[in-house]
């Protein structure tokens, strides 16, 4: 049994589906179910599912005991000001699974983030030491705060484990996101309204309106991190899921563009007060522990993946 929190999320929805059709049994965790994420679990119907909070009692209860614990589970939003609750939410859960792991001698995955790395200025390597790092949100300082406590507990951790440092990850399943959605679903939505992009003016003079650069990451990739690290027991620690190769939004507005089969019309608009002070303009991860590690896949082009993506977001268009 194979147990996965924020199942009807993004990432964790992908993940689920991979297990659920390798065959796996799976125990699927989230907290209620938004109209947006039950749609999330189509085709998962048969698994057993749990609210987070009756997750972790019945773990702690000795009600249930999975042979590993995908934690994909956590309060995304760059947005959120409430630290007291992105710390019980993203911090203090988080060690309560790790604990059990440790104590039941179980592998545990976790969902890291880019956003740890802060404007960048220390580059965007997996093995800068979280105590170096400087977030621009909160978001990221809870991710942090938990990538720091896990490297920290020596032998008081789970066989094996492995957080993954997700960059800009876009694909389908993210409707239920909706302002936290990648750029991509935002530009799909966008096209099909109004037949524009609306792409943010860069913030800084050193960077052109749309020359703003990321690491932008199909999800299936993100998944066949996640997956390879447990299954190829990759040392522990803490692992960037990006492509290594940093795209502007205008090489991803005409992506979405050249999926769509539409002419190209982008505009540019302020930034909203609540990104600018926390913007990154540059993203791109150093996968060198990856691949010392001995993942040797090569990442999807983002026009690969976006083009994949919008042919499954049309989908049910056209098959309506």
């Amino acid at each position: 049994m194979i147990a996965v929190t924020g199942a009807a999320g993004f990432i964790g929805s992908h993940l689920a589906r991979r297990l659920m059709a390798e065959g796996y049994d799976l125990v699927l965790v989230d907290r209620a179910l938004s109209p947006g994420k039950r749609a999330n679990l189509a085709g998962l119907a048969h698994c057993r599912f749990l609210l987070h909070d009756a997750f972790l009692e019945a773990l702690e209860r000795g009600h249930l005991a999975p042979d590993a614990v995908f934690h994909l589970g956590a309060c995304s939003r760059t947005t959120e000001t409430d630290w007291d609750f992105l710390w019980s939410n993203n911090v203090a859960y988080s060690q309560r699974l790790w604990e059990w792991c440790a104590q039941r001698r179980r592998p545990f995955y976790f969902a890291s983030s880019a956003a740890t790395y802060g404007n960048g200025s220390l580059g965007f390597d997996d093995r800068t030491p979280p105590e170096r790092l400087s977030p621009l949100n909160l978001y990221g300082r809870s991710k942090n705060e938990f990538d720091a406590w896990a490297l920290g507990r020596g032998d008081e951790s789970p066989p094996h484990w492995a957080g993954l440092k997700f960059f800009n990850v876009y694909g389908p399943n993210e409707a239920h996101k909706q302002r936290m959605a990648s750029v991509v679903w935002q530009a799909y939505l966008q096209i099909v309204e109004s037949g524009e992009v609306r792409l943010f003016r860069s913030n800084t003079p050193a960077v052109a309106d749309g020359e703003q650069r990321r690491d932008f990451v199909f999800v299936r990739d993100c998944v066949d991190h996640v997956l390879w690290l447990w299954r190829h027991r990759a040392p522990n620690g803490l692992y960037n899921s990006g492509t290594g190769r940093a795209r502007t939004f205008l090489d991803l507005a005409r992506a979405v563009f050249s999926a769509l089969r539409m002419p190209e019309r982008i505009r540019f608009i302020d930034m909203p007060a609540d990104v600018a002070g926390q913007y990154q303009n540059f993203t791109q991860a150093d996968v060198n522990s990856l691949r010392v590690a001995g993942y040797e896949w090569p990442a999807t082009s983002l026009e690969e993946g976006v083009a994949e993506t919008i042919a499954e977001l049309r989908r049910p268009a056209l098959a309506a």
